[in-house]
């Protein structure tokens, strides 16, 4: 089987120079500066309300700071070369094969490549059974497999996923971890966020820890996990409460 070539990182890597978020008066996200290199694991850590996926959604695009930049390595403040996929995943009302190939035709490729690249990705992710079904009816570990492998087919140089695996059993989880190691595997920078201690120190290279809307610590994995820098880190890794 051929797969798609893996991207070149072109596009990284993606600075936040002091970027913030505010919303109804209120700072959500405020002075974060960091540099997302291309084909690194990172994983975006902090306790519920931290704002990690308020800075997954800003790395994307999906909002603007509302102080400071986000700047592609190209030098655009946003890029078509990314993907990401959602906690909850978000499927049309189609079959999954569909589903994979409607985002390809937007992007202009042409109806014999889209079949090609249909059959090639179902194939890659063991999905060519579940072609033919209707996308929503699938399981929640089903549904998030054809969001994964969706964004694959995009080719994107950068993939966000926010909590993929945060609905899912053990064994739709391991199944989901699997293909997010294989894909960065091929190259492609994973940015993911993730509550789950045991599935950051399994998959993260690299970690960004947020504190009520703060960066506190970016570190390569292994050193935060053996000695995080800042109290709220230990705390939070010991699993104690911190506000």
């Amino acid at each position: 089987m051929t797969v798609p070539p893996s991207p070149t990182p072109a596009i990284l890597p993606l600075t936040l120079d002091a970027a913030s978020y505010a919303a109804g008066g209120q700072v959500l996200l405020s002075d974060v500066s960091v540099t997302i290199t291309s084909g690194r694991r990172l994983v975006i850590m902090g306790a519920n309300g931290a704002g990690k996926t308020l800075l997954l959604r800003l790395c994307h695009g999906l909002i603007d700071p509302t102080a400071g930049r986000r700047i592609w390595a190209d030098g655009s403040a946003r890029t078509a070369a990314q993907a990401m996929v959602f906690q909850r995943p978000v499927l049309l009302r189609r079959t999954v094969a569909a589903n994979i190939a409607y985002p390809l035709a937007l992007q202009g490729m042409a109806a014999d490549q889209r079949r090609d690249m249909v059959a090639r990705t179902l194939h890659r992710f063991g999905l060519t059974p579940l072609a033919d079904r209707r996308a929503r009816r699938l399981s929640g570990g089903e549904q998030q497999r054809v969001a994964l492998a969706r964004a694959w087919a995009m080719t994107p140089h950068v993939l966000f996923l926010d909590e993929p695996t945060s609905a899912l059993d053990p064994s739709a989880t391991r199944i989901i971890e699997d293909m997010i190691a294989s894909i960065a595997a091929e190259g492609i920078t994973i940015v993911m966020t993730t509550h789950d201690l045991g599935q950051a120190r399994r998959l993260a290279e690299d970690v960004a820890f947020l504190h009520r809307g703060r960066l506190i610590e970016h570190r390569p994995a292994a050193p935060f996990f053996a000695g995080p820098h800042t109290p709220e880190a230990r705390a939070h890794l010991a699993g104690d409460l911190i506000w």
